[in-house]
């Protein structure tokens, strides 16, 4: 296939998926696509007054045209077909220009996009325990990338809208759809700020490590409900502390190196604020520390990471002598 990238990004390109979106959204309730209406211009005014534009494209347009074989997204996102070596190393160059990529597996005619986080591993820890995603409409917030979304899409979700203000998040998401046209997956640069009760059409709503961002983290869950339909249910993936200490961390600068932590609550905490935000039936799923396994540098993500941001002589501990990472995954309904 060719790829449809002659034009600079964000023109093309985004209006493209901007159409197709738009399509997309026709058979939802009038309301919904009254939020869409409003929400494409602040997407195209991100898109437009970022400089990186030019350096975006270079890479982009560097992506050879490849034709597509196959692909799969239900145990992994892989796209197969025909690639010479020659190709295959023009593809891995262009897809190295997007570094780091934070959020992986990928892979594409036989190149392994191994990113910092084996997102692989959560999506297995979360899976077992949604409602079943096929024929569903899902949002997806704070996708980064768009990996979780195209794992969504091979559950049988029949539209998957992710949101992130991420700009080089986004130009990687475009360099998947150039090889994964098919899916009614589609990502906007747009924040969970961006949300309001127009948007309530969704049958799922994930939120996956954003709650400890939020500066007012119930707001962000009342958010996420105004997103859902009756009867919808809300995926939340956070940042918890379990050692006892506290029902809330609060970092008075830095948690494991990330400035903008502003609280880690304790499993009963977020249980209490969904609760609050109008959830019922809440359940804690799954609690896992994030071990140096899991989130680590890569040759596609050559910064520091997790290993950096523990104590050396203390795993159990970050460097600033806070719980080392622990997250939990809640499962909730809409009253």
């Amino acid at each position: 296939m060719g790829l449809n990238l002659d034009n600079t990004l964000p023109a093309a390109w985004f209006e493209a998926e901007a159409a197709r979106l738009t399509a997309s959204f026709a058979t939802l309730p009038e309301a919904a696509n009254q939020w869409l209406a409003a929400a494409l211009p602040r997407a195209r005014a991100v898109l437009a007054h970022d400089a990186r534009g030019p350096a975006w494209q270079t890479a982009l347009t560097a992506l050879p045209p490849l034709a597509i074989e196959g692909y799969e997204l239900a145990a992994r996102v892989r796209v197969c077909g025909a690639c010479d070596e020659q190709t295959r190393a023009a593809l891995r160059a262009a897809l190295l220009l997007l570094s780091p990529w934070r959020k992986g597996p990928f892979e594409l005619f036989d190149v392994v996009i191994d990113a910092e986080w084996r997102s692989d591993w959560k999506w297995a820890r979360v899976a077992p325990h949604l409602s079943p995603l096929a024929g569903r409409r899902v949002l997806d917030v704070g996708c980064g990338n768009g990996y979780f979304a195209w794992r969504m899409a091979g559950a049988g979700a029949r539209l998957v809208l992710g949101l992130d203000p991420s700009l080089p998040a986004l130009v990687q998401f475009a360099a998947l759809r150039a090889y994964l046209p098919a899916p009614e997956v589609f990502v906007l640069p747009l924040a969970c700020a961006d949300i309001d009760t127009r948007l309530g059409c969704f049958d799922t709503v994930f939120s996956m490590g954003v709650l400890y961002h939020r500066r007012d983290a119930e707001a962000h869950l009342r958010e996420l409900r105004a997103a859902l339909a009756e009867a919808g249910e809300l995926v939340l993936e956070t940042l918890v502390v379990v050692d006892g200490s506290t029902d809330l961390l609060i970092p008075p600068a830095r948690y494991c190196a990330m400035r903008n932590v502003w609280a880690v609550p304790s499993p009963r905490t977020v249980s209490a604020w969904l609760a609050a935000a109008g959830f019922c039936d809440i359940r804690v799923v799954d609690i896992t520390p994030t071990t140096r396994a899991e989130q680590r540098t890569t040759a596609w993500m050559p910064h520091h990471s997790l290993a950096d941001f523990l104590d050396a002589k203390d795993h159990t501990r970050t460097r600033e002598g806070h719980p080392a990472p622990v997250r939990a995954v809640f499962v909730a309904s809409v009253q």
